[in-house]
């Protein structure tokens, strides 16, 4: 592999402006006409939709807990390839890691990162797995530190210093200071930042003129607001075009050491004939991987999507059904008020199709969402709650389905404010811990509010897509 230009957008914790800087890099970086591959640490769905709006590439996640750490350089250069620069933003705190606010849930430890000599691993290489910086290393990735310098002076330096020295396998190579007031802001800044021997790559002021509006997990999604979406990332790359210094930032980006290593490619040969798996998008199933509709692809299916707020048919041919996570809460009377789709789900479930639901698929197939009906596949009852369901957890098959044997060991996340009454059906998806099991396994339908990615367990889109080639067409 040629080293290619690359950089992490990283802060000190959430909030502080990383998904402005790197939505506005990525998309300043494209209207200078080069082509830039976005990335986003961790598990989130939300932001990589903003990078591909930004980018105009599919966006890409990567999540040392959910698909291992010796993939992310391989699915890096494969999200990366035939771009000129890629920019990676990271999540929560620059060392926040798989441990903390997203604690993991389940059977066993988190996968730990190999130390130095001897196998030994220092308290930081265990606490910071899945981390920003975690990332960054397997990357050999330079790390740009946003700082929102709205309530701070000279005091910003003396936390840019001490994140630039917490760990020396990590090092910030400087700073984009965001949230400043004036001049004589600014220059207080850059004058400690120098005395720090940290570069200031960007200031960007006060500004109310970018809108990316949140509600209860988080930015809204970019799909459900396409029109609205694509201006505010314009405006962001308007914002760091003019507020940051691209060319000290290409320049740095390119001082990325060559890291020689295959690309991930997904097993398997693409198949022209084989069964068509339709796959729910649209604003209500924005949560997705990349990645799952490849590997489906690679094992001879055919991916269809569709728009279940809008569609009132399967895709032709629909042998199996991928639901998706997302935000079916918000557009349950739409959901409901497609009538005709719901019935035709139900009637591929009870003919025998594969069906495999995450979250929101999974309240999608209930009997009633907020006591509006949905397509009834399941006998389940969905409500929306105020308690948020957040963090990784290590699951267990319980019992034989589309996507796993009983037995297996997947690595997954829950990200919710829904419950599901009963929370395991008769025969439970997974278990998390002793006791806790989860999800439901109906026929060919397995349904759950845990989120994978299938890269990190790639036999769950043979297994599925193998189940497709056994139904009768129709």
């Amino acid at each position: 592999m040629v080293a290619l230009p690359r950089l992490v957008i990283a802060a000190p914790a959430s909030g502080c402006g990383k998904t402005t800087v790197a939505c506005g890099l990525m998309a300043a970086l494209r209207a200078r006409g080069l082509a830039v591959s976005g990335h986003k640490v961790g598990p989130d769905y939300i932001d990589p939709g903003y990078h591909a709006l930004a980018t105009g590439r599919p966006p890409r996640n990567l999540d040392p807990f959910l698909c291992g750490e010796d993939l992310i350089a391989p699915l890096f250069r494969h999200g990366a390839a035939g771009t000129q620069v890629a920019v990676v933003e990271g999540v929560m705190g620059l060392f926040d890691g798989a441990d903390e606010a997203r604690g993991v849930r389940g059977g066993g430890e988190p996968p730990r990162e190999q130390g130095g000599s001897g196998g030994v691993r220092s308290p930081r290489e265990d606490t910071d797995f899945g981390s920003t910086a975690h990332v960054a290393r397997l990357l050999g990735a330079p790390v740009v530190l946003v700082v929102d310098a709205a309530r701070a002076g000279r005091s910003v330096a003396a936390l840019a210093a001490g994140f630039a020295g917490f760990d020396p396998r990590t090092p910030v190579a400087g700073v984009i200071l965001n949230q400043v007031a004036s001049d004589r802001h600014e220059r207080l800044l850059r004058d400690a930042l120098a005395e720090a021997g940290l570069p200031v790559y960007g200031v960007i002021r006060r500004t109310e003129g970018i809108i990316t509006p949140s509600r209860h997990l988080g930015l809204i999604p970019a799909a459900e607001r396409a029109a609205l979406a694509g201006q505010a990332v314009d405006r962001m790359g308007a914002l760091v075009a003019a507020s940051c210094d691209l060319d000290a930032l290409l320049a740095l980006a390119a001082r990325a050491p060559a890291r020689p290593g295959p690309a991930w490619e997904p097993p398997g040969e693409p198949g022209q004939a084989g069964p068509v798996v339709a796959v729910a998008g649209g604003p209500a199933f924005t949560f997705g991987y990349t990645e799952q509709a490849e590997l489906l692809e690679a094992a001879g299916a055919r991916v269809a999507p569709f728009d279940p707020l809008r569609d009132e048919e399967l895709p032709e041919g629909t042998a199996g059904l991928i639901l998706g996570g997302g935000f079916p809460e918000m557009h349950a009377a739409g959901l409901s008020a497609n009538e005709r789709l719901r019935e035709q789900v139900a009637a591929l479930a009870a003919r025998g199709a594969p069906v495999a639901a995450e979250c929101a698929g999974l309240l999608y197939l209930a009997r009633t969402l907020d006591d509006r009906p949905m397509c009834g596949v399941l006998d389940v009852r969905a409500t929306m709650t105020p308690k948020l369901t957040l963090g990784y957890r290590q699951a267990v098959a319980v019992t034989d389905s589309v996507l796993a044997r009983a037995g297996e060991v997947v690595r997954g996340h829950e990200f919710h404010r829904t419950a599901a009454v009963p929370v395991a059906g008769d025969q439970p998806a997974w278990q998390f811990g002793p006791g806790a099991v989860e999800g439901h396994v109906a026929g060919s339908v397995v349904a759950s509010y845990l989120h994978t990615h299938w890269a990190g367990h790639p036999a769950a889109a043979a297994r599925f897509a193998a189940a497709c080639a056994k139904v009768p067409s129709r």
